[in-house]
This record gives C-alpha cells, structure tokens and sequence, in this order.
C-alpha cells in the first residue's frame, strides 16, 4: 500500500475525526461559558440598584391602571410581543417593559408589563424612593413625610427627614434582634427545658405507678417559675412589636394616590436615581452581604439564603465524613486482599452499576431504611418516652447525609481503586523486602502515594452530593427551618433537626413560589450562591490533593 493511500492524498487518515472532537469539546465549553455568564450577570444583577422610572402613557393606550395612565417602576427587562391582527393573523412585534411595580399591598401584584411605543414621557425622578421591606415586597414612590405616635409628621423637604428615617430603619432593626434574640433564643431555651421537664415527669409517673414522688413536685414548681418567665419576655417581645407599628412613613405613589405603612417594616431604603457610582458600588456590596447573612422571608422571595448555605455546607460535610471512610476501605478490599475471580467481578459490575442508579431511588431507600427502620429503632430504644413524636424517625440531617453518601461511595470506590492500582509495583515489593507487612505497605506506602486519586474521588462525590435534591426531599429537606442543626442549645449539634438546601430553595422558588415573577431573580442570585459553594468545596479539597501529589510524587513514584 502506497504511502498516499495512507495519508488520504496528503491528509492523515482520520484527520477529520480529531476536528469534530475538538468541535464538540469546543461546543461544549461554550454552552458551559454561555450558562455560567446568564446565572452570573442575572444573579448579580439582582443586588445593583435600578434606575426608577415615571412612565406617563398615551391616552387608550394598552395600560391604565387605578384611573390613570402614569405609573413607575423598575426596569427588570424588555421583550418583544406579537400582535394579533383582525383577521387572526400575527402582526409585527412590538416591544415591553418589565417593570417591577411594587407596592403589592396597594397594586396586588409587583410586576406589570407596558407597551414601550405607548410611552408619552418617561421621568426620573431624583426624590424617587425604593423601599425593601419585611412584607410585600419593595414599595417604590415618592417620599412624603414620617408620622410620629403623638401625630406629629415630618415633612420629606425637611433636610432633617434622611437623616431621621435613617436613624429611624436603624432602631426599626435592633428592636427585631431583639425581638429574634427574646423569641428564638430565651423563649426557645424556655420551651426546651419545659419539654423536657414534661417528659422526665411522663417517665417518674410511669415509673412511680402514678404517686406524686418530691421530684415530680419539684418539676412542677420548676415549671410555674418557667411559665412566669415565658410570659413575661413575651408581653415584653408584644411591647416592641407595638413600638415597631407606631411610626408611619408616607408616600406618594406614582399613579397618584397616598399610602402608608409601619416605618419597624422597612429593612433598607436608597434613592436610586440620585445615586452615584460609589453609592450603586456600596449598595451592590451591602446587598450581596445581606443575602448571604439573612434569612429568607416573604415565601422565600425575599430576605437571604443564609440558612441554606449553612445545611448545604453541613450535610456535604457530613457526607464526606461518613462516604470516605467506607469507599476508601471498600477499595482497598477490592484492589489488595480480596481475591480476583467472579465474585470480585460482580461486585465490582455492582458497584459501577449502582453509580448509574436514579438518584431518587437512593431517596426512597434512605426514607425506608434510614428513617423508618433505623430511626424508628433508635426512637423505641433510646427516645420511648416522646413517642408518639418521632425524634431519629423523621427526616433530618443525619438521615440525608446518609443517603447521599450512600448514592455517592460508589464515585468514591471506583476513583480510590484506580488510583490504588497507579502506583508501581516496585514501591510496593520494595516495603515488602524490607520486612514491611502488608498493612504496613498500605498504610505507609500506597494509601499516601494514591491519596490525590482519592481526592478526586472525593471532589466528585461532593460536587455530586451538594447539588442533589430529589433524595433530599425525601430525607430531610424543608422550604423553612425554624432553626439551625448547630446552636446553642445541648447537645448543640442536632443531628435529628430538618434543614435547607440550596438546591431545594432553587427548585421551591422556580416552581412553588406563589408570585414566579417576584421569585425569578432569587433562582439566579441562589443558583450562583450554590455554585460558589460547590466550587468552594472542591477547591479546598483539590488544593489538599495537589500538596499531596507535589509531597509524594518522587522518582519511584
């Protein structure tokens, strides 16, 4: 055979099979790079102040709202709507603003599309107000003047009025720490203590055949002095959410009407309009901080994800623990001391199968084995007395990080044994010939060679596990934790407590959420925040597996 026949006429045979690999991985990275630039410029969109705009509409134009044609709102977007014509046919697109309205309380809903053409006059006001607030989304107008308890106003043109709102918002926020700190804190460490009281008395009766021994007494007199002190921190928690409804601010809304709500509601105010780059920069980084720091509130459409972020970073912290440990010693079985034929085999068929199963399958099983069966039994053994309220019987944390190292130390067993099997032969006779046991030779020589395979193994279960939600909404996950699964309470880190998750937050604001639109942004801004996390997480571990890789990697190596 010639030489050209080989080639292809000049051309290496087989050429054009290198350029549609490279083509895929090239179409590949740009749709990873096309996605990653949508959740980043949405997701940090949502923290940049918008410019509000007074829209003034022509006269039988396609929006007229409460008797007027003059509306404001923020610019979330534009998009282009085909018309209808007469005879049914499509017409000509024509473009809309997404404008984010505010006001629900007032308006009923915060979004409102408007036909762009239909526009007479667009204003910016520079006295124009955006107002986040506990409830109802943010309020946006004019500022009017700030109510006092004795009726007094104080009149927004007052050079007094910033400064006093300011001023204002911040004892508005202490008093809610305050009341947060009296209820979660004083009045949760009250409830805690009065049902165990109640328990501990529920097993002296059972135990006393129903006498009324000292303790039991002693239990009660504990009790009334508890009940004394609930009700006087919460008449004092009542006394400041008064407190909190006794200012009222003003304002004008931009289609012509006042309204009024508690100044104790508003979280932060900002004139967008009257900002600077320096303003819009400080406010961008004020935001993003709060949202990572905050709980979540209105239906999780607004406030932070700091909740979630603390049970992601826990239970894939607690995944990693538990999955180690039984991958890596599964392998070494497999790879050093079982022996090769069929049984192997088929274990190993099994475990690189099972990498393949649906993950909600893993939800199912963990909600039978884990939390039906395991903490039904932990329940009856060591929590009788709270029965019938189940304790390790329901879903928690200790439950999810279960299941999901259960879905993901098959990842774990497949890595560590190819990365067993990558070091030399030579290594290992070597420690053998120098009167070494084989333990010895795994503990001192192979596992610290192979422990940068292992973490890829590692770093793969995990940024498996934390993106995960179906077994979690089986296992554990809710919409809102009450409270965290680490406190201050004994034995502080409750292992039996439900939690949140990013993802599970992504999917209950994209699908569940009442108002899709006010909930839009929060799926990008929670999306990016889970991404950083993940990435996070892998980093740190790859940082651990390429100290390890430079500490190990000799010439023998």
């Amino acid at each position: 055979m010639s030489q050209d026949s080989i080639q292809g006429k000049g051309r290496p045979v087989g050429e054009q099979w290198v350029w549609l690999t490279s083509m895929g991985l090239a179409i590949g990275v740009l749709m990873v790079v096309g996605l990653l630039t949508l959740i980043i410029r949405n997701g940090l969109a949502v923290f940049w102040p918008k410019a509000v705009m007074e829209i003034e509409l022509a006269e039988g134009g396609s929006f007229s709202m409460r008797g007027t044609n003059v509306l404001g709102g923020g610019l979330y977007g534009t998009r282009k709507r085909a018309l209808q014509r007469a005879d049914g046919e499509g017409g000509a697109p024509e473009m809309e603003w997404h404008l984010l309205i505010g006001n629900k309380d007032v308006y009923g809903s915060s979004f409102r599309y408007v036909d762009v053409d239909a526009a007479v006059e667009v204003r910016r006001p520079r006295r124009a107000i955006w107002i986040e607030r506990i409830e109802y989304g943010p309020a946006l107008g004019l500022p009017v003047a700030m109510r006092e308890a004795d009726g007094s106003e104080l009149a927004a043109d007052d050079p007094a009025f910033d400064p006093h709102l300011r001023e204002a918002v911040r004892e508005a926020a202490e008093r809610r720490r305050e009341i947060r700190r009296i209820e979660r804190g004083q009045i949760g460490r009250i409830n805690h203590e009065m049902l165990e009281l109640q328990r501990r008395e529920r097993a002296l009766e059972t135990r006393e055949g129903g006498e009324n021994p000292p303790e039991i007494q002693q239990m009660a007199r504990r009790r009334l002095e508890l009940q004394a002190e609930y009700e006087a921190l919460a008449a004092h928690a009542a006394d400041l959410r008064r407190v909190q409804q006794s200012r009222q601010f003003v304002y004008r809304l931009f289609t012509g009407e006042t309204a009024s709500f508690p100044v104790g509601s508003i979280v932060d105010f900002h004139y967008p309009n009257a900002m600077g780059l320096p303003g819009k920069l400080a406010h961008f980084g004020t935001g993003l901080w709060r949202f990572m720091v905050e709980e979540p509130r209105e239906a999780n459409m607004e406030g932070g994800i700091f909740p979630a972020i603390f049970g992601t970073f826990v239970m894939t912290l607690l995944m990693s623990v538990v999955v180690m440990p039984f991958g890596v010693l599964a392998a070494i079985y497999l790879r050093e001391y079982a022996r090769q034929g069929l049984f192997v085999r088929m274990v190993r068929i099994s475990v690189n199968n099972l990498a393949g199963v649906p993950s909600i399958v893993f939800g199912v099983f963990g909600l039978g084995f884990f939390v039906y069966f395991v903490g039904g039994s932990l329940d009856r053994l060591l929590f009788a007395d709270r029965l019938p309220t189940p304790t390790f019987g329901t879903g928690g944390i200790l439950w999810a990080a279960l299941t999901l190292a259960l879905m993901t130390v098959p990842v774990v067993i497949v890595a560590t044994e190819e990365a067993l099997a990558s070091v030399p032969r030579g290594a290992r006779e070597g420690s053998l010939a120098l009167g070494a046991s084989k333990w010895q030779t795994i503990w001192r020589v192979v596992l610290p060679a192979s422990a940068p395979g292992i973490l890829t193994g590692l770093v793969l279960a995990m940024a498996r596990g934390a993106g995960e939600v179906a077994p979690l909404m089986l296992v554990g996950v809710v919409k809102l934790a009450p409270s965290l699964p680490i406190d201050g309470i004994a034995p502080f880190v409750h292992l039996d407590r439900k939690f949140m998750h990013l993802g599970f937050h992504i999917f209950d604001l994209g699908f569940q959420s009442p108002d899709s639109e006010a909930a839009q942004p929060m799926v990008f801004a929670t999306t990016l925040f889970l991404i950083l996390l993940v990435v996070m997480l892998n980093a740190g571990a790859i940082v651990v597996r390429e100290r390890l890789r430079r500490r190990y990697s000799t010439g023998a190596f």
